[in-house]
C-alpha cells in the first residue's frame, strides 16, 4: 500500500535512459501535444500497455473457450468505445494495434485544441488549469483527463469565466474573425481610384483640356515727378 502521503507511481518509465531514436520521437510528441513533460506521456503509454495486456489475457481465454472471458471482451470492448479510442465494432486485435497517438488526442488538453478554444496545445492547458474550460458544463482543471465520447460535444469555455466573452483577446483570431464582420477602412475608400464617367468611351481618346489663359505683365512703373 505504501504511505499515505506519498501514493504509488502509476507508470513505468523506459529500461533504458538513453535511446538516441526513443528520446527524439518522444521529444517530437511532447512539443506536439503541449505536454508538461515525459511523465506524462510515460503515463499514457502505461495505460495503452495496460490495454494490450488485458486484451492478450482475454484473446488466450476465449481460444480455450471461457464464456466468461467472452463477456468480458464486450465489456472491454464497451468501456473504449466509450471513451472514443474504438469503435463499438472492434476487436480485440483492434486493441493490439492501437498507437500512443489514439490515446493522447482523447486527452482535456488536445481536444480542446482541436476544438478551436485555443491557439496552441500549450495555450490550452494554460486554460484548462485555470479553470476556464468545462466538460458537461463542470470545471474540469486536469489537462489528462480522457474525454467519452458522450462528453466531446459539451466541451466549452465556463460559463462564468472571462473568457465566455467573444469579445475576450485571448481567444482565438479566427473564432473572433467570425464574430467581427470586416469594414473597409476610410483610407481605403478614399484612396480608391475612381471608375469611368458614364456616357464616355474609355477607349476613345479625350480631347486635351484647354490651357489656361496666360497673366496679364505688370504695367510699366511711371515716371517720378520733380518737386518745384
Amino acid at each position: 500500500m505504501g504511505d499515505p502521503k506519498f501514493s504509488t507511481r502509476k507508470y513505468d518509465t523506459p529500461s533504458h535512459p538513453w535511446q538516441g531514436e526513443r528520446i527524439a520521437a518522444e521529444n517530437e510528441i511532447v512539443k506536439k501535444h503541449g505536454l508538461k513533460n515525459k511523465t506524462e506521456l510515460w503515463k499514457v503509454a502505461s495505460l495503452l500497455r495496460t490495454f494490450r495486456q488485458r486484451a492478450r489475457s482475454l484473446q488466450a481465454k476465449i481460444r480455450y473457450g471461457d464464456k466468461q472471458a467472452e463477456k468480458e471482451r464486450d465489456e472491454f470492448i464497451q468501456r473504449l468505445d466509450s471513451l472514443g479510442i474504438v469503435s463499438k465494432d472492434a476487436t480485440l486485435d483492434d486493441i493490439l494495434s492501437l498507437d500512443i497517438e489514439v490515446l493522447l488526442t482523447r486527452r482535456l488538453q488536445t481536444l480542446a485544441y482541436l476544438k478551436g478554444l485555443s491557439n496552441s496545445p500549450k495555450q490550452a492547458r494554460q486554460f484548462i488549469v485555470h479553470g476556464h474550460i468545462s466538460v458537461s458544463g463542470k470545471k474540469v482543471t486536469i489537462p489528462g483527463y480522457m474525454v467519452k465520447r458522450s462528453e466531446e460535444e459539451t466541451l466549452q469555455y465556463l460559463a462564468y469565466s472571462p473568457l465566455a466573452d467573444d469579445l475576450h483577446p485571448a481567444r482565438p483570431r479566427d473564432e473572433l474573425s467570425e464574430e467581427r464582420p470586416s469594414a473597409q477602412p476610410a483610407e481605403a475608400v478614399a484612396e480608391a481610384p475612381a471608375g469611368p464617367s458614364e456616357g464616355i468611351d474609355p477607349s476613345k481618346p479625350t480631347a486635351p483640356a484647354p490651357a489656361p489663359a496666360p497673366a496679364p505683365a505688370p504695367a510699366p512703373n511711371a515716371p517720378a515727378t520733380k518737386e518745384a
